[in-house]
């Protein structure tokens, strides 16, 4: 009886098995249905979830399953999936340990659930888009590697974490929605942790002393955050630790020594804080620190001379402290230095002449010291070297022969030294240069013709050397140059006819030299945007185009120049050429007689005609003398003035403008442009305020925007004016502008995503022209969607530069302080409260209008409430449920929301309260790249050992 009650057991026991075992395979297979029912994907297409068989779920790409056929892994991560995860995952796989969902666009929150798979080891959902709080992870007592980095999370930091003692992994880089938070002292019960990354994601407070007892850290990133205070020396007792990021934050005092027992320690970046104090001697002779950065604090003393002795280091950056002394003069023997840049400090004494011993130097950066002597002859060997930079020093001797001629070099700065000798025929040997600036020099002899085989050159500037003899013909070669200085040398011979090939040039100097012969009518082809060839000694007659294009003033103290007798000198002191007039004297008697024998003979019969036709005639000369005399070009216009000025009726009054009345003039020619017709000069006394506060405005609009050549910044042909108005003639961009686009546009009008990524993309283009490319920077302090026009193909260029503010500050400081400008949901706070306007200010701009683009929502609407902005209600609607899908413009809704959300998370970043945690436009226009709509990896990439350490 026992033995037949015993194997009764044992089939139950087996029954039930077998049934646990079935409902086990059903709920499996019954999770991969819900997956494709919830989410989308070319890559699902291979999970055929109607395959026969058992656990066929084991076999697909991207599952891992244990030998009792459960399964353990979802690795989906760059599958570019967009939608819901499942939730509860864990209740249809419960042995699931590893789950990784990064780089794909999920919706909504965290996916409900996850956090209860108690078994789960290893959660990756970096770049996912998820939105929203995040739960309690307490269960998750089985966890090792969490990665939530790249989303928007939003609510206060998750806490729980600290109970998942066996965490080996945490990023949480790139979360800046949080609620400001302090690391708390329980972080340290997680003593298995090796990489901790907390990486801007609003931490403030003291970095916890306690964090020294976290032995097993590797890699410890705190960076861009709120961090205050000392950097606590019990840090120098994770010995394990090979990353210690700490830069962006606010730390004060000095570096402590102890971090020299860190005997691991390979990359340490400290950039950009508050620390005072000397280069701890500790730190730089650790015997495996690869990259040690150290930028922008308030640093003093020597460069400890050990550091000369490394033999890994491959990147030091000390850049904007105020260190003395001298350079280690072994520095780069005994390594294979990648980078290095010691600018803007208090540095003395000579280089080292083996820095690029190792042939790997890429950026050699240290302008802005102290430093004497000479360039060493081994400089010239620096095969590697990208940018080379040592103004503003104390340099003197030749320049190394080959020094010019580097073949990877693309900008060589020696300017505002002591230079002297000659310009080596070696320069056509720099095929891949691009900027050359030696200005401020004792340079002498020639300009060598070779220069022209340097074919990638954009910008010369020779200006204040000994340079003597001709300007070589062959320039006219380097047909990509925008600049070229050449004033205050004594160059002599005439001016090369061969510059008018220089399509590309916007900026001629030549002046200050002892120059001859006349000025080639063909390089008034170009009239670039500045051009200046006074004090030489040049005769002959002015050229027609540049008194009309408000040149004289570039043209003076040549006393050989004269101009034509039928041109109105009155702004000019140049005579009457004497050939021209004897021979125009000649011709006047010839007609003056022959006219009278006319009038003599038909006085009576044409006398009323002859009035009329002369009344005409005058009144045409009047209309022309207005638009000639006060005209300033900026391109090559081929236009006649009159035509504008006879346009100006209510007919062709396309709007009106808050300076004035904005008109659509089609030209003869098949040309259309537009004109801005400011207000009247007499509306107001020409001394009050509100007359020279236009007066200024205009003159920044015309100085600023004529200066510029970009393809997304739009052109001002000219300006002209009379006593009584002032006219701006532009391109005319037959779209109107972004606002009416998106906000009042008719549904032929409509705006697909492909295109406003394009106006995104091309606007971002423009301000990092305005940002980086300019000298000086240009803050454009007014960007918004209405500022933004429209071409026949949706090209989008920026107008109104009204407000826009020059940065003329030295060293390149982003900043000023002016006048409120703006407008009302575009301003970004601090300017608001500070009045200090810096390039920070457009990136919050720019990013308002981003979120323009994304919700096709004005940037203050009704329904954000009151006294709310686009910002407030985009940052409210991504902690909803429904997540950052519910801002997208619902006239876009299934077409590439992947690529939006990848565009609503740099709008986010630009519009950070912070100003120091926005992205520059330069880094703006690589996201954008990056989020192409039909681009088919849109993954971000970096190469951190570079971007960190090198200065434009």
């Amino acid at each position: 009886m026992g033995a037949q009650f015993l194997l009764y057991l044992i089939m139950l026991f087996l029954s039930l098995s077998n049934l646990s075992s079935h409902a086990t395979i059903e709920n499996q297979s019954h999770f991969f249905t819900l997956m494709k029912q919830s989410l989308s994907g070319k890559s699902l297409s291979s999970w055929d979830v109607a395959i026969a068989g058992e656990r066929p779920y084991c076999n697909y790409t991207g599952i891992g399953c244990n030998d009792e056929g459960y399964i353990v892994e979802i690795d989906v991560s760059r599958w570019s999936l967009s939608g819901h995860f499942p939730a509860n995952v864990c209740h249809y796989l419960p042995q699931l340990r590893i789950l990784r969902l990064g780089h794909n666009n999920l919706h909504g929150n965290f996916p409900a659930g996850i956090n209860n798979c108690s078994l789960l080891e290893d959660l990756n959902m970096t770049y996912s888009s998820l939105t929203g709080t995040l739960p309690d992870f307490s269960p998750m007592k089985s966890l090792k590697r969490l990665d939530l980095s790249y989303n928007l999370f939003t609510g206060d930091f998750p806490m729980s974490i600290t109970n998942l003692t066996n965490l080996e992994w945490l990023n949480f880089n790139e979360n800046g929605g949080f609620n400001l938070w302090q690391l708390p002292e329980e972080i340290t019960r997680l003593t298995k942790l090796k990489t901790m990354i907390l990486s801007t994601c609003m931490v403030h407070g003291r970095i916890p002393a306690s964090i020294g007892n976290m032995t097993s850290l590797v890699d410890l990133e705190l960076c861009g955050n709120f961090l205050v205070g000392r950097i606590p020396p019990e840090l120098g007792k994770l010995k394990n630790l090979r990353q210690l990021e700490l830069y962006y934050n606010q730390l004060v005092g000095e570096i402590p020594e102890e971090l020299g027992n860190l005997t691991q320690l390979i990359d340490v970046d400290m950039s950009v804080n508050l620390l005072v104090g000397k280069i701890p001697e500790s730190l730089c002779k650790l015997p495996s620190l690869r990259v040690l950065q150290l930028y922008n604090n308030s640093l003093t003393g020597e460069i400890p001379s050990i550091i000369g002795n490394s033999s890994t280091l491959k990147i030091l950056s000390l850049y904007d402290n105020f260190l003395t002394g001298k350079v280690p003069t072994n520095l780069g023997e005994s390594s294979d230095l990648t980078a290095l840049d010691l600018s803007e400090n208090h540095l003395s004494g000579d280089f080292p002449p083996n820095i690029c011993k190792g042939g790997k130097l890429l950026y050699f950066l240290v302008l802005d010291n102290l430093f004497t002597g000479r360039l060493p002859a081994t400089y010239g060997k620096c095969k590697s070297l990208l940018r080379f930079r040592v103004s503003s020093n104390f340099l003197e001797g030749p320049i190394p022969e080959d020094l010019l001629g580097l073949p990877h070099a693309s900008i060589i700065d020696l300017g505002f030294n002591r230079f002297s000798g000659a310009i080596a025929k070696t320069i056509g040997n720099g095929k891949n240069l691009s900027e050359l600036f030696i200005q401020h020099n004792m340079i002498s002899g020639v300009l060598p013709p070779e220069i022209s085989q340097a074919s990638n050159l954009v910008k010369i500037d020779l200006s204040n050397n000994l340079l003597r003899g001709a300007i070589p013909p062959e320039i006219g070669n380097l047909r990509k140059l925008n600049l070229l200085l050449l004033q205050d040398n004594k160059f002599s011979s005439s001016i090369p006819k061969t510059l008018s090939s220089l399509k590309s040039l916007n900026v001629l100097d030549l002046s200050n030299n002892l120059l001859t012969g006349s000025i080639p009518e063909s390089i008034c082809e170009l009239l670039p945007n500045s051009i200046n060839f006074s004090n030489n000694r040049l005769s002959g007659p002015v050229p027609l185009s540049l008194i009309k294009g408000g040149l004289v003033e570039s043209l003076s103290g040549n006393p050989g120049l004269c101009v034509s007798i039928y041109l109105n000198t009155s702004d000019s002191d140049f005579p009457v050429c004497p050939q021209i007039y004897s021979r125009k004297r000649l011709n006047c008697i010839w007609v003056i007689g022959a006219s009278g024998i006319v009038v003599i003979i038909g006085a009576v019969l044409f006398l009323k005609r002859w009035l009329r036709k002369e009344t005409e005639i005058l009144e045409q000369d009047e209309i022309l003398v207005w638009s000639s005399s006060h005209v300033q070009n900026f391109h090559k216009i081929n236009f006649d003035q009159r035509e504008i000025v006879e346009a100006l009726v209510d007919k062709n009054i396309v709007g009106h403008g808050g300076s004035g009345t904005v008109y659509k003039i089609e030209l003869s020619n098949g040309k259309t442009v537009a004109v801005k017709k400011l207000w009247s000069r007499k509306v107001k006394d020409s001394a009050s305020e509100e007359q020279l506060f236009l007066d200024k405005e205009l003159k920044t609009e015309v100085e600023t925007l004529g200066s510029i050549r970009h393809m997304n910044i739009v052109k001002l042909y000219c300006y002209f004016s009379s006593s009584h108005s002032n006219l701006l003639v532009y391109e005319y961009m037959p779209n109107g502008n972004l606002w009416d686009a998106l906000h009042r546009g008719r549904d032929r009008d409509f705006l697909d995503w492909p295109t406003r990524h394009r106006i995104a993309l091309g606007v971002a283009q423009g301000l990092a022209y305005l940002h980086h490319d300019l000298s000086p920077h240009i803050i454009h302090r007014d960007i918004k969607s209405t500022n933004i026009l429209l071409s026949a193909d949706y090209q989008p260029k920026v107008a109104d530069f009204g407000v826009a503010k020059v940065l003329q500050a030295r060293g390149g400081k982003d900043s000023t302080t002016t006048v409120i400008a703006g407008t009302y949901g575009y301003i970004a706070p601090e300017y608001a409260y500070s009045s200090k306007a810096t390039v920070k200010c457009d990136v919050y701009s720019f990013g308002v209008v981003l979120m323009e683009l994304i919700t096709g929502k004005k940037p203050v609407e009704p329904e954000f409430g009151e006294s709310k902005n686009i910002i407030y209600w985009v940052s409210c609607k991504v902690e909803t449920k429904e997540g950052a899908m519910e801002v997208l413009d619902k006239r876009l809704v299934g077409l590439f929301m992947e690529e939006m959300i990848q565009v609503l998370r740099i709008a986010i970043r630009c519009t950070c309260r912070v100003p120091a945690l926005r992205p520059t436009m330069n880094e703006v226009v690589q996201l954008l790249i990056e989020a192409d709509p039909y681009r088919f990896d849109s993954c971000k990439s970096s190469n951190k050992e570079t971007s960190d350490v090198v200065k434009s």
